[in-house]
């Protein structure tokens, strides 16, 4: 088994026995199992595995990753439909509009969802720049995001 193979098993078995509150705390706990981790590391194989943090803590999806990855997908359509307001491509970012308040929220979806292309984003009040590789990426992923939003 590989490292990382390892360490995604590790987080599963701490995930179904425990729920550490933050991932300090998820961290100390791969520690004492002989793993050493970044929280960047961590924060991608908590995606990977479609872990969820909820008022009592980190846990697993109760129907897998592929059931939280779906979620996750009808999570962003219903925050693009309900806060977005327009979407256009500048270069290699896509610059979508909201309500004053709404940006982060989206941001946060769009995060969580973990979408093709998306490098990162940065939220304003009412504005969200989603950093994409190139302009053909930028292009292709302003039109995911108006289709999701109808």
């Amino acid at each position: 088994m590989n490292d990382k193979n390892r360490r995604l098993s590790v987080i599963k078995d701490i995930l179904e026995r425990q729920r550490p509150r933050n991932q300090h705390e998820l961290l100390d706990m791969l520690a004492r199992a002989s793993i050493d981790s970044t929280q960047a590391t961590l924060s991608r194989d908590l995606r990977e595995l479609g872990v969820l943090k909820g008022p009592d803590g980190y846990e697993l999806p109760r129907g897998g990753a592929t059931e939280a990855r779906e979620q996750t997908s009808n999570e962003l359509r219903k925050a693009l439909h309900a806060f977005g307001r327009t979407v256009k491509r500048a270069g290699n970012l896509v610059v979508i509009r909201t309500g004053p308040g709404q940006a982060a929220p989206l941001a946060l979806e769009i995060d969580r969802a973990n979408v093709r292309d998306v490098i990162g984003t940065v939220a304003g009040d009412d504005t969200i720049f989603v950093a994409t590789a190139s302009p053909n990426k930028a292009t292709r992923l302003s039109r995911t995001f108006e289709n999701l939003g109808r």
